[in-house]
């Protein structure tokens, strides 16, 4: 059975139709990429898949169970997880606090703490930092963490190298890349061989559409597909 399941979705804001039958299936251990242009509806996938966009057609299936229309609280708590593209994280509270509010009231904190500080040791050494106070890759970081504290089986990753310096971006790989050996993820991700890097499998996006999909391996930017649709 597959972790997630999207089957014929069809997503709109207001009257602008923005999923047009999107299809897609995610397997646990894996990591998905979702590639494409600016506006092709990358995004909107990753939020309907948590029901803050709910589809007017189709559905959205997590572990077997129809998930569409529910309360995202309530898809949250299946164990999906997000990394939005702005991180979203207070900025006035600690490293530190910011994990502990997103660690369930049923979780030992101090093991999840310990277990994210293993995973990404420059958190450890700034626990004490105000969010607002860190660089753009520690603070990715900790978006990756804070996703990943709340027992999740699946995180949805949202433009995780977007504003980041080169060097600072391969940080965030790598803690990505260590990330996904914890948990399956789909990955929203405008560098190209990045996305292929970190991914088992693609979905190629255009004007709300699946053009194209399949394994990552072998596949580069000078193929005749990815050209036609990733080309400004």
């Amino acid at each position: 059975m597959s972790l997630l399941e999207l089957e014929d979705v069809h997503t709109y804001y207001g009257e602008s139709h923005i999923l047009q039958g999107v299809d897609m299936t995610v397997e646990e251990g894996s990591v998905v990429a979702l590639i494409g242009r600016n506006g092709v509806g990358k995004t909107t996938t990753l939020r309907t898949v948590l029901q803050l966009t709910p589809p007017r057609e189709g559905t959205v299936t997590y572990r077997g169970e129809d998930v569409t229309g529910e309360p995202t609280h309530e898809v949250a708590d299946r164990g999906i997880g997000w990394v939005p593209e702005d991180r979203r994280m207070f900025g006035y509270l600690t490293v530190e606090e910011n994990l502990r509010v997103s660690v369930g009231p049923d979780q030992d904190f101090e093991a999840v703490r310990d277990d994210m500080f293993d995973l990404f040791p420059d958190l450890e050494r700034f626990r004490e930092k105000e969010a607002r106070n860190l660089s753009g890759g520690q603070q990715q970081m900790l978006a990756i963490a804070r996703g990943m504290v709340g027992d999740n089986d699946l995180l949805l990753v949202d433009e995780p190298s977007e504003g980041l310096a080169p060097l600072i971006v391969e940080q965030v790989v790598e803690a990505l890349r260590e990330a996904s050996a914890e948990t399956t993820m789909v990955l929203v991700e405008q560098n190209f061989p990045l996305a292929m890097d970190l991914a088992d499998q693609f979905y190629l996006l255009d004007h709300g559409t699946v053009v194209e999909s399949g394994s990552t391996e072998g596949v580069t930017a000078e193929d005749e597909m990815i050209r036609r649709y990733l080309s400004a």
